[in-house]
C-alpha cells in the first residue's frame, strides 16, 4: 500500500502506550518500521520486553525493537509503577518474548532510519524525549529529514499530572524535551511538531462500557463487564487473547484513576497521539513557540507556549486544541475489535 504512513514510534510502555501500539498495528494504513524503548513508566529494559511481548502476541515479530537510554540526560530516572503496574502493563501477563532487542540503540535507530528514508517517516513519541534528544545530538540534521514529529506530552492551560504544572513525559526528562523543541525550530508550518498535551488527552476517557463493546465486536466471550465493585485485581476470562490481555492491562489503569478520585476510568493519552500521527485532521491546532522550564524550583518540567510572539521567535509547534473524544474512542474500539477478531477467530479456546 503506497499510501501507508511509515512510522518510528518511541514509547515507554506503559498501559496507554500498549493500547497505542495495538491500535497502530490494527491500522492497515500504518507501517511501523521500529519500536524504540525509552525509560519512563518503567525502566527501558522492561519497556523493551513489553514491546517485544505485544508484537509477539500479534505475530508482528518482524518489527524492530531497539533499547533506549537507561536514564534521562542529566537526572536520575523516576518510574511510575504505581500507575502502570510492576511490569508497566497492569495485570496483563503476556507470554515471554522469544527474541531480544536489536543490536543498535534507539538513538542510532532514529538516525539510521531517517537517513535511509529522508522525508518519508513520521516520528511518534509517547514517552520522555530522551532517545530523540540523543539522536539529535548525534545528527543535528535529523529534524529536517522527518516528515513530521508527533509528541504526547505537556500541559498548557491544564494542570499537570506529575506536578501542579508538569506532565509526566516532559517532567521525567525536561532537558531532553527542551533540546528537542529547540532542534525542531525553523521548520515550515506543515512540518512543525504536533503536540498532544493534557489539555486534550485528558478528555479521551475510556470506561468499562468501551471494553464491553470491544469484547462484543470481537466475538469474545464472556462479554467484559468490569465494574468498580469487583475485587481489585480481577482477571479477564475473555476467550480472545488480545481482548483478555488488553482488559487486564486497562483494569489496573481504571483502579489507579479511581484510587486518585478521578472515577473508574482511564485516560487514553497515547492512542489519541497515535491517531493524530496517522491523520492530523482528527484534531484542531494552534501555532505556538513551545519551550520547557528546566531550572524552576516549583515549575521544572512545565511546558510554556508563547501564543502571541512575545519571545520574538517563530512558532516551533502545532498544539492540539480540540477533537471529538467519543468519535475517536468509538473508532479506536472498532479498530481494535476488528484486529482482535482477525488475529484470534472466535473458535480460539480460552487459555492463558
Amino acid at each position: 500500500m503506497n499510501d501507508r504512513t511509515r512510522l518510528i514510534i518511541d514509547v515507554d510502555t506503559g498501559i496507554d502506550d500498549s493500547v497505542a501500539l495495538l491500535y497502530l498495528l490494527s491500522r492497515e494504513d500504518a507501517e511501523i518500521l521500529a519500536v524504540l524503548s525509552t525509560a519512563g513508566n518503567v525502566p527501558a529494559a522492561q519497556v523493551a520486553t513489553n514491546n517485544l511481548a505485544w508484537l509477539q502476541l500479534c505475530g508482528a515479530d518482524a518489527i524492530e525493537v531497539a533499547l533506549g537510554a537507561a536514564a534521562p540526560l542529566t537526572v536520575p530516572l523516576r518510574t511510575t509503577e504505581d500507575t502502570h503496574g510492576p511490569q508497566g502493563i497492569g495485570y496483563a501477563t503476556l507470554p515471554p518474548p522469544t527474541r531480544a532487542p536489536s543490536s543498535r540503540t534507539a538513538a542510532q535507530a532514529w538516525v539510521d532510519l531517517t537517513r535511509t528514508h529522508p522525508g518519508e517517516l513520521v516520528g511518534l513519541v509517547t514517552g520522555p524525549l530522551t532517545n530523540l534528544a540523543l539522536a539529535v545530538r548525534m545528527d543535528p540534521d535529523l529534524p529536517r529529514r522527518l516528515r513530521r514529529l508527533v509528541v504526547m506530552g505537556g500541559a498548557f492551560g491544564h494542570p499537570g499530572n506529575t506536578t501542579p504544572v508538569a506532565e509526566w513525559n516532559i517532567s521525567v526528562d525536561p532537558e531532553a524535551a527542551a533540546e528537542v523543541f529547540a532542534a525542531f525550530s525553523g521548520l515550515p508550518e506543515d512540518r512543525r511538531p504536533i503536540v498532544c498535551s493534557l489539555d486534550v488527552t485528558e478528555r479521551i476517557v475510556l470506561r468499562p462500557g468501551h471494553l464491553q463493546r470491544l469484547a462484543e465486536l470481537s466475538d469474545s466471550t464472556p462479554v467484559e463487564s468490569m465494574s468498580v465493585d469487583e475485587d481489585r485485581g480481577t482477571r479477564s476470562a475473555a476467550s480472545n487473547p488480545l481482548v483478555r490481555h488488553l482488559c487486564d492491562a486497562v483494569r489496573y489503569y481504571f483502579e489507579f484513576h479511581d484510587d486518585h478520585g478521578q472515577g473508574y476510568l482511564a485516560h487514553m493519552h497515547d492512542p489519541f497521539a497515535a491517531a493524530v500521527a496517522l491523520d492530523s485532521s482528527v484534531a484542531r491546532y494552534r501555532s505556538a513557540t513551545v519551550d520547557v522550564e528546566v531550572g524552576g524550583r516549583i515549575t521544572r518540567g512545565q511546558t510554556v507556549a508563547d501564543w502571541t510572539g512575545m519571545w520574538g521567535r517563530e512558532p516551533n509547534a502545532e498544539v492540539v486544541q480540540d477533537t471529538d473524544p467519543e468519535a475517536f474512542l468509538d473508532h479506536m474500539i472498532r479498530q481494535l475489535a476488528e484486529y482482535a477478531r482477525k488475529l484470534f477467530p472466535s473458535e480460539t479456546p480460552i487459555g492463558r
